[in-house]
C-alpha cells in the first residue's frame, strides 16, 4: 500500500512565486517602471542640482523692520525659514538641510551700527558662499548710505553700518543627490506595488487562473504570497541596485556603509507591503486593464508630485502642506533620507512607520473587503 505524501503547501508558494518572478523579469513595463525611470531621474537631477534656493533660518529675535532683512527677503534666491526653533536650526545646520541661520538685533540707536550675525554651513558651502556675496553687496549699499549721511560733517568718523560676526558650522555635505536618490527609489516601490499587483491579480481573474487553482490542493493564501513575494524579491533587487549606483556614481551618502543599505531594504519592504495593497484595492475595482492605469495614478501622481520625491515638501504653500504629510510615500522617503543621511535606525523613525502601519491596516481593511476571488 502506498503512502499517501501530504501536499506542501509552502513548495506550491515557492512554485507561485518563482513563475511569477519569471514572468516580471521578462516584462519591459516592469523593468522599465522598477529601474529605468529611477536611474534616470536620478542622473538627470544629480547633474542639475538642487537649484540656486538658499534656505536660511531666522531666529526669534530677528528685527524683521531691519533694512537689510527687507533687501534679503526682496531676493529671489533667499527663503527664509521661520517654523523651526533655535535647537532645530543647528541641528540642520550642522547636516546642511539648512544653508545659514541670521540674527539681526534691533538697532539700539540710528548713529549706532546694525548687530548682526550670520552662522553658514560647511556642509552646504556653496549655498553659503552666495548669501555671502549677496550680503556683500548689500552691506556695501548700506555702509555707501551711511558715508553719504555723514560726509558732509567735516571732523566726524563715519561709524560702521553693520557689526557683522560670520561663523562656520562644521558638518557633512548635504548633497542633491542625498535628497533626490531616496525619493526615486519611493518612486520604484509605489510603480512595483499598485501597478505591478493590480495588473497581476486581474489578469489572473480574467483568464480564470485563479479558478483553475482551486481546483487544485494549492491554498488561496498561497496564491497571493507567491506573488507577492516575487514583487518583493524584484523589488528589493531593484533597491539595491539604485542604491549601489547611486552611492559609486554619484557619491550618495550611505553614513554607516552597509548596515545603512540593509535598513534602507527593510523600509523598502515595509513601503512595498504598503504599496502593494492598494494594488490590490485597484485590482478589484478595475473592470478590465484599461481601467487600472486611470485608477492607479489616482493614488500614484499625487503621491509622485507631492511627497518630495522630487523637490522638498517646505516649497509648498501652507495650505497644501498638511496634505503632503498624510500621504505614505511622504512618510517612506523621509525615513529613507533620515536612514542614509542621518545614520538613523529603524527605531529612530518610530513616527514615519507608524503612519505607514496605519496606512496598511486602512488599505488592506479595504482590499479585504473588495478583493474578488472569482
Amino acid at each position: 500500500m502506498t503512502e499517501i505524501k501530504k501536499y506542501n503547501n509552502f513548495r506550491a508558494t515557492m512554485a507561485i512565486a518563482k513563475a511569477s518572478l519569471r514572468s516580471i523579469l521578462r516584462s519591459p513595463s516592469a523593468v522599465i517602471f522598477t529601474l529605468a525611470f529611477p536611474l534616470i531621474f536620478i542622473v538627470v537631477f544629480a547633474n542639475l542640482g538642487g537649484g540656486m534656493k538658499v534656505d536660511v533660518g531666522q531666529t526669534k529675535t530677528t528685527d524683521t523692520t531691519n533694512v537689510i532683512y527687507r533687501a534679503l527677503k526682496q531676493s529671489q534666491i533667499i527663503r527664509f525659514v521661520t517654523n523651526q526653533s533655535e535647537a532645530e536650526m543647528t541641528k540642520n545646520l550642522g547636516e546642511g538641510t539648512l544653508d545659514a541661520v541670521i540674527d539681526i538685533k534691533k538697532q539700539a540707536a540710528p548713529t549706532m551700527p546694525v548687530d548682526m550675525t550670520v552662522r553658514y554651513s560647511k556642509a552646504s558651502a556653496q549655498k553659503g558662499a552666495i548669501l555671502k556675496s549677496l550680503l556683500s553687496n548689500i552691506l556695501y549699499t548700506a555702509q555707501s548710505r551711511q558715508i553719504a549721511m555723514y560726509q558732509q560733517l567735516s571732523g566726524i568718523k563715519i561709524p560702521k553700518a553693520v557689526d557683522l560676526k560670520e561663523e562656520v558650522v562644521s558638518g557633512r555635505e548635504f548633497k542633491y543627490i542625498d535628497f533626490i536618490l531616496p525619493g526615486q527609489l519611493g518612486f520604484s516601490l509605489l510603480s512595483t506595488g499598485v501597478f505591478g499587483t493590480a495588473f497581476v491579480f486581474l489578469s489572473l481573474r480574467q483568464t480564470l487562473v485563479i479558478k483553475r487553482f482551486f481546483a487544485t490542493p494549492v491554498k488561496r493564501y498561497s496564491i497571493i504570497l507567491g506573488e507577492m513575494l516575487a514583487r518583493i524579491v524584484f523589488s528589493l533587487f531593484g533597491a539595491v541596485v539604485i542604491v549601489t549606483i547611486g552611492h559609486f556614481v554619484f557619491h550618495f551618502t550611505l553614513i554607516n556603509g552597509v548596515s545603512t543599505l540593509l535598513t534602507m531594504l527593510a523600509l523598502s519592504f515595509i513601503g512595498l507591503i504598503v504599496f502593494m495593497g492598494f494594488g490590490f484595492v485597484v485590482s478589484s475595482i478595475a473592470k478590465n486593464e484599461s481601467t487600472i492605469p486611470p485608477l492607479s495614478n489616482i493614488i500614484t501622481l499625487p503621491q509622485f508630485l507631492l511627497s518630495g520625491t522630487f523637490f522638498s515638501t517646505s516649497v509648498f504653500p501652507k495650505w497644501l502642506q498638511p496634505l503632503a504629510n498624510i500621504l505614505p510615500l511622504t512618510h517612506l522617503n523621509n525615513a529613507m533620507r533620515r536612514v542614509a543621511f542621518e545614520g538613523a535606525s529603524l527605531a529612530g523613525c518610530t513616527h514615519e512607520l507608524l503612519i505607514l502601519f496605519i496606512w496598511g491596516i486602512c488599505v488592506y481593511a479595504v482590499a479585504i473587503k473588495l478583493f474578488k476571488w472569482e
